[in-house]
C-alpha cells in the first residue's frame, strides 16, 4: 500500500507565541482553519519549499488545562492512505486496535505500540460507509 506522510500535530497554549516561535525557526503559515462550532483553530506551518511537511498547531479557544504538561502537547502523526478500509483491516488483522473506526469512509485513528496516536485519512473523496466499520464503536482514546 502506498501511504504518504501528511503532518504532525501539536497542541499549543498560546497560538500567537507558538506561531512566532515556529516563524523564528523559518516556518511560514501555509494554511489556517478556524472552527467556530468546535472552538478551535488549526494552523499549518512549514519551511519554504517543504509545504508538504507541515506542523499542525492546534489551539483550543477556551484553553486546555492539560497544557503545558509534556503529555498533552503532542497530538498525532497523520498519513493519507489509498484505501482506509483495507488499511484498517490490515492493521486489525495484525492485532492493532482501531480506536476511531473509519465510519465515515474518511478518517480513522489507531495507536502505535508506544501509544503514539496515528490519524489515517482516505486519499481523495471519502469511501461509501461499509460494515463492519459503519457500526463499530470507538475504543479507548486517540
Amino acid at each position: 500500500m502506498g501511504i504518504r506522510y501528511l503532518h504532525t500535530m501539536v497542541r499549543v497554549k498560546d497560538l500567537e507565541k507558538s506561531m512566532a516561535f515556529f516563524s523564528l525557526l523559518g516556518l511560514k503559515q501555509t494554511r489556517r482553519s478556524d472552527y467556530e462550532k468546535g472552538r478551535f483553530s488549526l494552523v499549518f506551518m512549514a519551511p519554504e519549499g517543504q509545504e508538504d511537511c507541515p506542523v499542525e498547531l492546534t489551539y483550543n479557544w477556551d484553553g486546555d488545562d492539560g497544557l503545558p504538561s509534556d503529555s498533552r502537547h503532542f497530538g498525532h502523526l497523520a498519513y493519507r492512505v489509498p484505501n482506509i478500509y483495507e488499511m484498517c483491516q490490515t492493521l486489525m488483522d495484525n492485532g492493532v486496535t482501531i480506536n476511531r473506526p473509519p465510519r465515515d469512509g474518511h478518517m480513522a485513528f489507531v495507536r502505535s505500540p508506544d501509544n503514539i496516536s496515528i490519524e489515517l485519512l482516505q486519499e481523495g473523496d471519502a469511501l461509501p460507509p461499509q460494515e463492519p466499520w459503519a457500526s463499530m464503536e470507538n475504543t479507548g482514546h486517540w
